[in-house]
C-alpha cells in the first residue's frame, strides 16, 4: 500500500534523498549524486505543488523558482563547463522568488533588510573576489545582487506579516525569511569552496542549507485546506 504524500512523508523523503546525495558527494559516488540530487528538488516541488491554491499568482512564481533551481542542480553536476548555465538558472530562480515576494510587499519596503543583506553580500564577495576569474566576475556580481535582493525581500515579507491576523501566515512568513538567509549561506559556502577553498565537507554545508532553504520557501505557500 502506498503511503499518502503528506507533509511528514514528503519531509522524510526529502531528508533521505538529500542525505544520499550528500553522501554521494562526500564519498565520491557520482551515481548517488546524479540520482538523488535532482530527486531531492523534485520532492520539494511535489511538496509545493498542491500548496498556495488561494494565492495562485504567488504559487506560480515559487514553482517557477523551484523548476529553475532544478535546472541549476542538473547543470552544476556537469562541472565547470556548465557553471555559467547553472548560475543563470539559479539567477532566474531568484528573480522568480523575488517577483513573487513583491506581490505581497513592496520591493525594499523595509530598507534596513536590504542594507543588511547588501553589507553581508559585500563582505562575502570581497573575500572571494581575488579568486573569481575575470570572465566570471560580471555574472557573479549579477547573481550576488539578485540573491541578496531575494533574501532581503523575504525578510521584508516577514516584517510586513506582523500585522497579519492569521498566526499561520505569520509563521510561514518567518520560515520564508529563514529560507532567504539559508539560501545566501548555502551559496556563500559554495562560492568559498569554488573560489577561495577548499571548504571542509563542502557538500554537506552547501546542500544541507540549500535544500533547507528551498523547503522553507515552498512552505511559505499556504497548505491545501483539510477536507471537512
Amino acid at each position: 500500500m502506498l503511503l499518502p504524500l503528506t507533509t511528514p512523508v514528503l519531509a522524510a523523503l526529502t531528508a533521505l534523498s538529500a542525505a544520499l546525495a550528500i553522501a554521494g558527494n562526500l564519498t565520491a559516488q557520482p551515481w548517488l549524486v546524479w540520482l538523488f540530487k535532482p530527486l531531492t528538488t523534485l520532492i520539494i516541488i511535489a511538496y509545493a505543488w498542491p500548496r498556495g491554491e488561494a494565492t495562485l499568482r504567488l504559487r506560480r512564481w515559487v514553482i517557477a523558482g523551484l523548476i529553475f533551481s532544478l535546472g541549476g542542480d542538473v547543470a552544476l553536476m556537469f562541472g565547470d563547463g556548465a557553471f555559467v548555465i547553472g548560475l543563470l538558472s539559479f539567477l532566474l530562480a531568484h528573480l522568480c522568488y523575488l517577483w513573487g515576494f513583491t506581490r505581497v510587499q513592496k520591493l525594499a519596503a523595509w530598507p534596513l533588510a536590504f542594507v543588511g543583506y547588501a553589507l553581508l553580500a559585500g563582505v562575502v564577495l570581497s573575500q572571494l573576489w581575488p579568486g573569481v576569474p575575470a570572465g566570471l566576475r560580471p555574472p557573479v556580481i549579477a547573481y550576488v545582487l539578485c540573491l541578496a535582493a531575494m533574501a532581503a525581500q523575504a525578510a521584508v515579507v516577514w516584517r510586513g506579516s506582523r500585522e497579519e491576523p492569521d498566526a499561520g501566515a505569520r509563521r510561514r512568513a518567518a520560515v520564508l525569511a529563514l529560507g532567504g538567509l539559508l539560501f545566501l549561506i548555502s551559496d556563500a559556502c559554495l562560492a568559498i569552496n569554488k573560489f577561495a577553498g577548499p571548504l571542509p565537507l563542502a557538500a554537506l554545508w552547501v546542500l544541507l542549507t540549500y535544500w533547507s532553504a528551498q523547503w522553507c520557501i515552498a512552505s511559505w505557500l499556504a497548505p491545501r485546506p483539510s477536507a471537512p
